[in-house]
């Protein structure tokens, strides 16, 4: 799947959001609720080694390796298999990993004990790469209903437009992005990869004049981000 119509370089990285755990914190130290969690949902004898497994998976997935991330996860998994913070973390670092199969039976265990819906964006990218889009879009729309932070509303409306792109519906995929607010003089992050999938799917639509003005719109901000030059380049 294209990697630029992915959240998984901005979101995989990112502290999980689930069970209170959006809190910051210092270094790979726990916020107390997850460690609350952990203490509830896990037997005495293994509450030591579970937050510790933890903690050091969260550490790991924050510096961006994703595989010691996802084994740390595992042995957490083996001491605490309802906690949802364990599942969550295992989850993004599978996803990191682009183990999509995986990361879907983790993320929908989270979202099964949770009710939560802020990783709706990581299942439905998921749910892409196994060759279902059109699961996506119901996911993200309960996502944006949701109480979850901006970048995470971002993010799902990059993989609801993404998905429909996928089935070449690219009307209805410039659409949906534009329900994500952006202002031209203003660049998070977030905005950045919000413009560059609008340039993508214009691309992709044969509207390369307005793909052309996304991409120039990202560089007046950032001229190194994505491959931003290069597809600008190659558009003449």
């Amino acid at each position: 799947m294209p990697k630029a119509l992915s959240p998984r370089r901005s979101s995989s990285k990112r502290r999980p959001q689930g069970s209170g755990a959006r809190g910051s914190t210092q270094g790979a130290d726990l916020p107390r609720a997850v460690v609350d969690e952990l203490r509830r949902l896990t037997r005495p004898t293994d509450v030591k080694e579970a937050t510790a497994r933890l903690s050091r998976a969260v550490d790991l997935l924050e510096r961006g390796d994703s595989g010691a991330a996802a084994a740390e996860a595992r042995k957490a998994k083996e001491r605490s298999p309802r906690s949802p913070s364990v599942r969550e973390v295992l989850g993004l670092a599978l996803y990191g990993q682009e183990r999509w199969r995986d990361a879907l039976t983790e993320m929908k265990a989270y979202r099964r004990m949770t009710g939560r819906a802020d990783q709706n964006h990581i299942i439905a990218d998921c749910l892409r790469a196994l060759g279902k889009p059109q699961e996506a879009v119901p996911l993200a729309e309960e996502e944006l209903r949701s109480k979850v932070p901006n970048e995470a509303k971002a993010e799902a409306v990059i993989v609801a437009a993404s998905a429909l792109a996928d089935q070449g519906r690219f009307a209805e995929a410039l659409a949906f992005l534009g329900r994500a607010r952006t202002r031209a003089e203003v660049a998070e992050a977030y905005t950045l990869r919000l413009w560059y999938v609008r340039a993508d799917i214009l691309e992709r639509a044969g509207r390369t004049e307005e793909a052309a003005d996304e991409f120039r719109k990202i560089m007046r901000h950032d001229a190194t981000a994505f491959d931003a030059a290069e597809r600008l380049a190659a558009l003449g």
